[in-house]
């Protein structure tokens, strides 16, 4: 059958993961693609929470609703954005008259932003109220607009103003978009609260459960043996009843006899009354007897009746007694599990005795005071107090369940917090409960300490919270009742009867206080001696757990933290002193000047107002204008706070400067105050802590006084959690508030000069400057763009650009050749003529060469256009035939470009001007200038750029953006332009996002022509920033034209071809222009497809053409087509206001000149700004718009008087540009831009070092660094009269010197030796005006003291200089005798010191340098330092800080000197001179840094240690046997080098990589990158040939493997100091072998080979006999094995058995060939395997030479010869198996 076929592979997958983002094909950019909204809103991810009914009407025009009534909750969030955007805060807040003014006085244009308007006969009061509820409504709609419509803010800031109708809020949609993030956020936050608020109350419910069902197994027994008890008592009562029965029976047997008495008494009784006869006595009896009976009788029925009771209850009793017993019966099964139930229970009442819940939390009040919160900072707080009582509670269940999940949550959380093991341990073990006996509960601290601060009254006793109503309310333990009920709730509780020790002692007899060792905490803020004192006390007061456990606690309160934080905030300053690194370092003329002394500067400067504060301003009755400067003068200290704390970070992180915020301290103010030390600063005891204790005591201490003891115990609590939790956290606070305020200001900062880098409008040729750009547009036009090439081996080129932008012709300028010399003059100008720019711009990049240029092209230019101009001239000694002959070659020399060749009138005219090219510098140098132009020369596509930049600097700049990382993230080559001079500060991620959003506006401001943009590749990237549209929607729009073949020729075509979007064409189609091109000429072009208005109002709605139509009153009849009558009146009524505009310029400039003469500014003027609204008389300024769009609103069709007053503006300009012309440089800009200069780097007063280049009659001539021209002036060259300069310097001299003046129109400085300049204090001279002013909390006194200690130290190091020098010319000039040339001695002695002031130089040794770059940690990352060399005379050492903790040192050796004391002239590195120690420093060092950064972020580079990565790459060879795997890390032996670790088989292996400023050094080779010096160790993984010092072999004998263990460690030690200097050595005396070894004689070179006699041994053998060659002791082995073999007289065999060489003969894989020797290296580390190498294959066995001292008489031995496994491998290093013998199949693994 047919195979079946499987799902075809996506052609994706054959990409590279960087080919995948470049060409937006991942996943994601398919998502984006197909999602019909803002790609921008794709990563915001607005989430819509206006509500349900929420559905734009289709008229568009804002109607429905986004005017539908507003919420609660969006009514609340408005009022949160407005109270955190300054600007529509302070619309929000204005006054009636500062809207009324900005209204009145609003015209033309202008009209359209008013953002409410003022109705007649409105009070103050309604306008304002209507006006506020105006702002918070367009909050709410915009936010609509974003949510629901899918609108983005540069769409609605322009076409959505009637709805949006706030000028603020349409002027902050970003900062609204922020900050509805942010409301998010603090949702969000609550929302974790609430549930944390929850889990405490389940918690609380669990406990009281298993309260109860204790308290119901306790009733169960309690009733059994009630029961039993019942049983007893009711069985012993019925026995009684039956003995009272029993009783009663008895004696009423007695009485049996008294009833039949009583029959016959009664008959008696009769007859007696008859006959009148009664005996008393008998009858008292009787009835005694009777009654008596009568009652026993009574009784009897009572007892009877009682009987039945108590039987009936005796009979129940036994029943339940029954079914208890068999109840308990059947317990007993689980007696067991019921004591665990038991013991849980009774766990968990112990729990909820030592939580004291009651005192720490209530459900309902941390409720409320939740909901009320708007800083996400306060929920954070309620968030940590309750985390914190949670990590408590948790230790007091794990305390009493230790084998529960408590107790392992308890472990986990252990392991992530230490801080908090010692409170754990306190609460667990009960110190909470015991301290809240005579303590305040925190969150009653905290409600009486909102109050007092908060309430006018303070705060009332009488307050109720909710469960305040007597009971025990969440507490189980029921404890604290004796202060817990009415106002005594918030007091502390008084215990009368003992005193604290008393107290303490009752409670450790109990052994209810359990005494606990001191935590390190305990003694926080004071100093060790303090320490030491209290530690003896400490340890004896058993309370001060519970002062931890209260004080932490406090601490953590939110409300406490709230309002302390805002007394801090308050009261706090910052403070900053210079390093002992600043201290030498910053003087005057350092950038970190007046940072570096700011004292006691309140912290509040730099933060927004309080509201508080605020309200105390508003009130105070101040003026409009006064209250809006006040404001402003806010603002603006507040942005200069911020951006000077930028500063300050750079500084600190430099080194230079320590910054501290901690409350003023007490005392005096010192004046030395910078020169206390580090724990001075950290100790809270100096501190001024009163106005945070007396609120704290005010709430904390009985108001009705307690014994002194106890109060003392409270103010313990408080100081505690004042120095120990609430300060230092406070501090850490405000610095990352600090850090945070002054990035947001920078960011801004930098947005805003990004902002006026986008909005620089084409450059304007000279020419055009007589002409207004609203009358004469700047067309796009040819422009030459040249960049001046600033290396002396690249060409000058100069790139034609055509008027789309494309490059059409280039020439080069070679190195070396001059503009205007023979050669090139002619070459020029016919280049010049041929192209015919209307500009020629010159990039400042070559700095002073390029005005230079400049003016040279100026000359050359002047030419050609009298040449071209004067073509139809004839001449006088011409004629007729010559003349059309010259005119002929003429025009095929210079073919017409279009225009009409033949008119005569017609005259080129160009000019020639200098611009930035900050922006084309980058691209040629980047990613898309490789793609455009793969085979030019960098110079070429900088030359290119020039001139595009100079057409189109928003699209050059939206080009630079448009281009991905390898993570995907856009922009990221913004980063690399010089925006801010602080840019490099700034997040990344945020510095992009505000950079995208500024170039979203500026794109939405001056619109896109859609053709070119999709296609041409440079200005393909201002699409992206269309509204709507995005990087990858933009590259789908330009796709989809490419594959349609076509162009767009309507507006309506974007949504009609399916290119866009419904809602993706209504955000951006308004910001695209359809312009006239070669394929849309002789097309139909809607006329108004080029302008801002929206279709909307021409396509969808006829508002425009209606307006066209009655502006010209034609009517709606009229026959014809009703198109062709829109299109006439459109056309002729923009016709109409263009020629209107043209009117009121000449008007305007004849009636200016008219009363100031010719002085008119012809480019100033703008007819949206400069012309009243009364002064129009075009067509359509006849309309009223007003009642058009009042008739519009009634008919229910929305408000879109905005919109018709844009078609009124469009109609006079249609798509005008809003960007000025690009300004001409000069002044200080194009001072900076040509020297690299400013104000702070080059100024009055600052030392600079130049060479004289002429002497002339005033004065000297001289070259200062980068070129820069000075003269000093004769007077200036010496304090006495000289006459010529000659007197003082010489012509090539290099002279250091001062400058006086900056001339910067003349790109020159004045400069003076005279030493009242030289010796003037740096502080003395003038301070730039252009620099920010000093501080006023700048300490200028202890600044100049700082500058008189270092003059001083200056003038002492000056006068050792003269002794000195002194010193050393007695010597040279004493003892003729010492030469017989009579030249001077050479000096053989070793000099220590050197007289110099450079700022890297130090006269220390080398321990003491080493010191201070380590202890400078990763600040000193980079940094070099200089110090005389110890070891050999005439040489320095210099030390470089590689990584922290690791220090190379380099030897320099000097030659040239003037003096013994002085640096020499030429220092050389190996076989490179320098001139100076900066040149050094810039040649050698930083180049090495850029290597060090460039392999710090290579993909291949893993910090990790060398064993660690080991482990890595085993893992990865285990996963993946058939791989090699390899990556680099730093050697830990060699400092700077780097270890090229890899695994081929089993065993990792590696190579050393060396850094020099050239490259990365393995073998010998340099690679000049990383990925070239892999891509060749891939060819190669073992190693570079023996040429390239990676497979040479290694001579050591069997024998010695024992040694070479043993010697390895010494051999460590001689390489462990770093210091790699080259020490030459005779032939006499004997030196150690830099092997280890000990050596007769010096050792052989960096093979390790003895040219002399004798062998040598890499690994601890010795050499004998004499050398004569050099060693050194400058690098390290290149690779793993990478030794040579020993050569020399006798020579040990090598370890494979190769027959040993003969004298002067190489062994081993040399094959007794004598090979160059690689590289100086020393031996690798003893734990490095031997790498076998690259040459022939290894002979096992040999013959004799190989087993010891052998004279090359054994046989070489071969595979097949003797066959015997290889030796054992020494001590402590891997086998490896060598490779098969040549000819056997190989396949290497493939290299990961």
């Amino acid at each position: 059958g047919k195979r079946a076929e499987g799902p075809r592979p996506s052609p994706r997958g054959a990409w590279e993961p960087v080919q995948l983002v470049e060409n937006f094909c991942t996943d994601r950019d398919d998502e984006i693609r197909a999602t019909d909204a803002p790609e921008r809103f794709y990563d915001w991810q607005l989430a819509d929470k206006s509500g349900a009914a929420m559905d734009m009407d289709e008229d568009g025009g804002g109607a429905g609703a986004v005017d539908a009534p507003l919420t609660e909750e969006e009514e609340e969030e408005a009022m949160w954005i407005m109270g955190r955007v300054p600007e529509i805060a302070a619309e929000f807040f204005a006054g009636p008259n500062d809207a009324a003014a900005d209204a009145g006085g609003a015209s033309g244009a202008a009209a359209a932003e008013v953002g409410l308007r003022r109705e007649d006969g409105e009070d103050d009061a309604t306008y304002v109220e209507r006006r506020q509820r105006a702002v918070v409504e367009s909050i709410v709609r915009a936010l609509r607009c974003m949510k629901k419509d899918k609108l983005e803010p540069g769409f609605i800031r322009r076409y959505r103003k009637d709805v949006v109708n706030s000028p603020a809020v349409r002027s902050n949609l970003y900062n609204v978009m922020d900050e509805d993030a942010e409301w998010d956020r603090l949702g969000a936050a609550r929302l974790k609260v609430e549930g944390v608020l929850d889990a405490f109350a389940s918690d609380a419910r669990s406990e009281e459960a298993a309260r109860k069902g204790k308290d119901s197994e306790k009733a169960a027994e309690e009733t059994l043996a009630r029961l039993k008890e019942d049983m007893a008592r009711a069985q012993e009562k019925l026995d009684e009843t039956l003995k009272e029965e029993e009783r009663i029976n008895v004696e009423l047997e007695g009485l049996k006899d008294v009833g039949e008495e009583d029959k016959k008494d009664d008959d008696d009784d009769d007859d007696d009354e008859l006959f009148g006869d009664d005996d008393d006595d008998d009858d008292d009896e009787k009835k005694q007897k009777k009654a008596q009976k009568s009652n026993l009788q009574s009784h009897l029925t009572t007892v009877k009746e009682l009987l039945n009771v108590r039987a009936e209850s005796v009979a129940q009793l036994t029943n339940s007694l029954k079914e208890a017993e068999e109840r308990a019966a059947s317990a007993d099964a689980a007696a067991a599990d019921e004591a665990a139930a038991a013991a849980e229970a009774s766990v968990a009442l112990e729990s909820s005795r030592k939580m004291c819940r009651a005192k720490l939390w209530n459900m309902a009040d941390y409720s409320v005071y939740l909901s009320g919160l708007t800083d996400v900072r306060h929920v954070s707080d309620v968030r940590g107090y309750l985390g914190l009582l949670k990590e408590g509670n948790d230790a007091v269940r794990a305390k009493g369940d230790p084998g529960g999940a408590a107790a392992a949550a308890e472990r986990k959380k252990r392991s992530r917090r230490f801080d908090r093991d010692y409170y754990r341990t306190c609460v667990s073990e009960g110190l909470r409960a015991v301290s809240y006996r005579f303590l305040l509960a925190p969150f009653r601290v905290g409600i009486k300490l909102e109050d007092n601060l908060t309430l006018s009254n303070g705060f009332q006793y009488d307050k109720t919270l909710p469960g305040d109503d007597g009971g025990n309310g969440q507490d189980g333990s029921g404890g604290g009742g004796e202060y817990e009920t009415g106002p005594r709730k918030w007091v502390s509780p008084v215990i009368p009867e003992s005193d604290p020790t008393e107290f303490a002692s009752d409670l450790v007899g109990s052994g209810e206080l359990v005494l606990l060792s001191t935590t390190n905490q305990s003694a926080a803020g004071g100093n060790e001696e303090n320490d030491a004192a209290m530690t003896d006390r400490e340890m004896q007061d058993p309370l001060r757990g519970c002062r931890y456990v209260a004080a932490m606690e406090l601490a953590y309160e939110p409300r406490v933290r709230r309002h302390l934080r805002s007394i801090y905030r308050a009261r706090a300053v910052l403070s900053t002193r210079p390093t002992k690194r600043g201290s030498d370092n910053i003087d005057a003329f350092h950038e970190h000047f007046g940072l570096h002394l700011l004292r006691d500067k309140p912290i509040k400067e730099h933060f927004p107002m309080e509201e508080q504060e605020r309200e105390e301003r508003r009130s105070q009755g101040l003026s409009p204008d006064e209250q809006r400067e006040l404001d402003e003068e806010v603002r603006r200290r507040e942005r200069d706070s911020c951006v000077q704390y930028l500063n300050l970070l750079k500084a600190e992180a430099g080194g230079d400067v320590r910054v501290h915020a901690p409350l003023p301290f007490r005392g005096p103010p010192d004046e030395r105050w910078y020169d206390r030390d580090d724990d001075f600063w950290k100790s809270r005891d100096g501190q001024n802590l009163s106005p945070l204790l007396s609120e704290l005591e005010r709430v904390y201490l009985p108001p009705d006084g307690d014994a002194d003891a106890w109060n003392d115990e409270r103010k313990k609590v408080l100081r505690m959690a004042l120095t120990q939790f609430l300060l230092p956290q406070f501090e850490s606070e405000t610095r990352r508030d600090l850090r945070d305020a002054a990035v947001k200001v920078g960011s801004e900062s930098a947005a805003e000069s990004l902002r006026v880098m986008a909005m620089e409008g084409p450059y304007r040729p000279s020419h055009l400057l007589g002409e207004n750009r609203f009358v004469v547009p700047t067309r796009d036009l040819p422009i030459v763009g040249v960049c001046v090439a600033t290396d002396s081996k690249e060409a000058t080129f100069l790139a034609a650009v055509t008027n789309a932008g494309e490059m059409g012709d280039h020439l080069a300028i070679p190195s070396g050749t001059r503009v205007d010399g023979d050669k090139m003059r002619e070459k020029v100008v016919a280049f010049l003529m041929q192209n015919r720019p209307a500009a020629v711009v010159v990039g400042t990049g070559g700095g002073l060469e390029s005005r230079t240029v400049a003016r040279k092209l100026g000359d050359l230019l002047t030419q050609a256009t009298e040449r071209w101009n004067n073509r139809y001239i004839q001449g006088q000694d011409e004629d007729d035939d010559d003349f059309e002959s010259r005119l002929a070659e003429f025009r095929r020399m210079y073919p017409d470009d279009g225009d009409n060749d033949d008119d005569e009138e017609s005259q080129w005219k160009c000019n020639v001007d200098l611009v930035d090219d900050n922006v084309p510098q980058l691209f040629g140098r980047s990613i898309r200038g490789k793609k455009e132009f793969p085979d030019a020369m960098v110079n070429l596509k900088v030359a290119v750029s020039v001139a595009r930049h100079a057409k189109d600097p928003l699209g050059e700049l939206s080009y630079t953006y448009s281009v991905a990382s390898d993570a995907g993230v856009f922009g990221t080559e913004m980063l690399f332009l010089n925006v801010h001079p602080l840019q490099q500060l700034l997040p990344k991620t945020l510095l992009l996002r505000k950079y995208e959003r500024v170039l979203c506006d500026a794109v939405a401001e001056v619109g896109v022509d859609v053709n070119a943009a999709c296609h041409h590749d440079h200005l393909h990237g201002l699409l992206s920033f269309v509204p709507g549209l995005g990087p990858r929607k933009a590259n789908s729009l330009r796709q989809s034209l490419v594959r349609i073949g076509s162009v767009v020729s309507s507006r309506k075509d974007l949504l009609q071809k399916r290119l866009v979007g419904p809602v993706v064409y209504n955000n951006a189609v308004a910001f695209l222009r359809v312009r006239e091109t070669e394929q849309l000429s002789g097309q139909y072009l809607h006329p108004l497809d080029d302008t801002r208005l929206h279709p909307d109002v021409y396509h969808r709605q006829n508002w425009a053409v209606k307006i066209a139509i009655d502006a010209l009153e034609l009517g709606e009849g009229g026959g014809g087509d009703k198109d062709d009558l829109a299109m006439t009146a459109l056309r002729d009524v923009m016709e109409d206001s263009h020629n209107e505009v043209k009117r009121l310029f000449d008007a305007t400039k004849a009636e200016w000149e008219s009363a100031y003469g010719p002085t008119f500014n012809v480019g100033a003027w703008d007819p949206k700004v400069n012309v009243p609204a009364d002064s129009w008389q075009d067509k359509v300024e006849e309309l009223d718009l007003d009642t058009f769009a009042e008739m519009i609103e009634q008919r229910g069709e929305g408000r879109w008087l905005s919109h018709l007053l844009m078609i009124k503006w469009e109609f006079r300009l249609p798509f005008e540009d809003p960007r000025k012309p690009m300004e001409p440089l000069g002044g200080d800009k194009l001072f900076r831009l040509l020297t690299g200069e400013t104000d702070s780097s080059l100024r009055c007063g600052r030392e600079v070092t130049g060479k004289v280049v002429r002497n002339g009659d005033f004065g000297s001539r001289i070259k200062l660094e980068g070129n820069i021209p000075g003269f000093v002036p004769l007077r200036n060259l010496a304090d006495e009269h000289v006459e010529s300069a000659e007197e003082v310097v010489s012509v090539g001299q290099v002279i250091t010197c001062v400058i006086t003046e900056v001339k910067k129109d003349h790109m020159c400085v004045d400069l003076s030796l005279k030493k009242e300049d030289m010796r003037k204090l740096p502080s003395a001279w003038e301070r730039p005006s252009s620099l920010p002013p000093l501080d006023g909390h700048f300490d200028a006194g202890a600044a100049r003291r700082i500058e008189a200690a270092r003059l001083k130290e200056r003038e002492e190091r000056l006068e050792a200089l003269e002794l000195t020098l002194g010193a050393t010319r007695i010597r040279d000039g004493d003892g003729g005798g010492a030469g017989q040339d009579g030249g001077k001695k050479k000096r053989t002695g070793r000099l220590t010191r050197r007289a110099c002031a450079h700022p890297a130089f130090r006269n220390a040794k080398h321990e003491e340098v080493d010191g201070e770059l380590r202890d400078g940690g990763d600040t000193m990352v980079g940094e070099a330092l200089v110090r005389p060399s110890s070891k050999i005379a005439d040489s320095l050492a210099l030390h470089w800080m590689v990584r922290p903790g690791a220090v190379k040192v380099f030897e320099v050796t000097e030659e040239d000197k003037d003096t013994d004391a002085s640096i020499g002239n030429k220092l050389k590195i190996k076989n490179e001179v320098y001139g100076s120690i900066d040149e050094i420093l810039g040649r050698f060092i930083a180049p090495m840094n850029d290597r060090v950064e460039e392999v710090t972020h290579h993909r291949k580079f893993l910090d990790k240690l060398e064993d660690d990565l080991d482990d890595v790459l085993r893992r990865q060879k285990k996963a993946t046997p058939s791989g090699i795997f390899y990556n680099l890390c730093w050697n830990e032996q060699y400092p700077g080098y780097l270890s090229l670790r890899f695994i081929m088989s089993n065993t990792p292996r590696n190579h050393i990589v060396s850094i020099t400023p050239e490259g990365y050094g393995w073998g010998k080779k340099t690679f000049s990158s990383m990925d070239r010096l892999l891509n060749e160790f891939k060819k190669n993984p073992r190693g570079v040939s023996s040429g390239g010092g990676g497979g040479a072999s290694q001579s050591q004998s069997r024998g010695a493997s024992s040694s070479s263990v043993a010697l390895s460690s010494r051999m460590q030690q001689s390489m462990s100091s770093s210091r790699m200097m080259d020490n030459t050595g005779g032939g006499g005396g004997s030196r150690p072998s830099r092997w280890g070894a000990k050596s007769g004689a010096a050792a052989a070179a960096s093979t390790g080979s003895s040219l002399g006699g004798g062998s040598s041994s890499h690994y601890g053998g010795t050499s004998i006999g004499t050398a004569s060659a050099a060693s050194t002791m400058t690098s390290v082995p290149t690779s793993v094995g990478g030794a040579s073999s020993g050569s020399g007289g006798g020579g040990r065999g090598n370890r494979w058995g190769a027959p040993a060489a003969r004298g002067g003969e190489s062994g081993g894989w040399n094959n007794g060939q004598r090979q160059p020797p690689p590289p100086s290296m020393p031996p690798p580390p003893a734990r490095y395997g031997q790498a076998p190498p690259s040459g022939p294959p290894p002979s096992f066995g040999g013959g004799g030479g190989g087993q010891g001292q052998g004279q090359g008489q054994g046989q070489q031995g071969g595979y097949g010869q003797q066959q015997r496994p290889p030796p054992p491998p020494p001590p402590g290093y891997p086998y490896q198996q060598p490779p098969p013998p040549p000819g056997a199949p190989q396949y290497p693994p493939r290299v990961q």
